[in-house]
This record gives C-alpha cells, structure tokens and sequence, in this order.
C-alpha cells in the first residue's frame, strides 16, 4: 500500500488533536482567570477523543502497528506469518463491521429519540454518527490489509 493512501489519517488526526489542545488550553485559561469554565469543553473533548481514537485505530490498521505478540508473529514460517496476518485482518474486519452496526443503532436511536447533549443542547447523533462511520473506515482499512496480506506470497 502506498505511503499517500493513508496520509489523509495523519492530517485528521493531527487536527484533531490540535482541535482538542486548543480547547482544553482555553478551558484552562477561562478557568484560571475566571474560577469557572466552559461547560461544552467536556463535551466536545470526549467526542474529539473518540474521532481522534478511531482515526488513529484506522492508521494502526493500515500501517500493520496493531497490537500483537511479536514473539508469537516473527517466531514463524514465512507461510505461519501470512496465516496470522489473515487472521488478524479478519478479526479487526468482523470485530469493526460489528461495531459498524451496533453504533449505526445507536447513532440512529439518538436520531429517532432526539436526544440532545447534556452540556450544550445539540442533537446527541451530531457526535454519536461519528462511531459508524469511522468503524467502517476502519472495516475498509483492514479488508485493504486483508487484500495486501493475501496478494503477497
């Protein structure tokens, strides 16, 4: 897989996590000089966390840094190697599609409901639409990983 087909995880999750240091260095300001603070920074900061998790999940898959037993993995046959990596890739695609799903309820239990955030008063999906949709990113990602793996012999 080619170094630029993964690059755009690495800009969303640095604006991500530029996003989230902004906030939270504001929150600490207003709080300093004003002994109260901002209540959405919670808010947004949890949802940030998740996105950023996710996307960072998605670029662990694509660049093979998920976590395993290396002993286990690099032990082997080239063949045995091959084998794990078919296996690994499959469970983060059946574990993510899974995941897919149940937040894609979720997602859309918040819709139905109109469930609003607690801190700001927006509609809930506003943030809980980002779960499915970066699982099945991620879902893409490993069925990708799948590919490669399966490709070299």
């Amino acid at each position: 897989m080619s170094k630029r087909s993964y690059r755009w995880e690495d800009w969303v999750g640095a604006a991500v996590l530029a996003a989230l240091a902004l906030i939270t260095f504001a929150n600490v300001l207003v709080r300093y000089f004003t002994n109260q603070s901002f209540a959405w920074t919670e808010e947004i900061s949890v949802s940030l966390m998740v996105v950023l998790t996710l996307v960072a999940g998605s670029a662990a898959v694509v660049r093979d840094r998920h976590i395993r037993v290396e002993i286990v993995f690099q032990g082997g046959s080239k063949a045995r190697q091959r084998w794990l990596g078919l296996l690994s890739a499959f469970a983060t695609i059946v574990a993510f599609a899974i995941l897919s799903v149940l937040g894609g309820r979720f997602a859309w239990d918040d819709y139905q409901y109109e469930v609003t955030s607690p801190g700001i008063g927006v509609p809930q999906w506003w943030y809980s639409v980002m779960l499915p949709l970066l699982c099945i990113v991620i879902t893409w990602r490993a069925a990708q990983r799948f590919i490669a793996v399966w490709k070299d012999r």
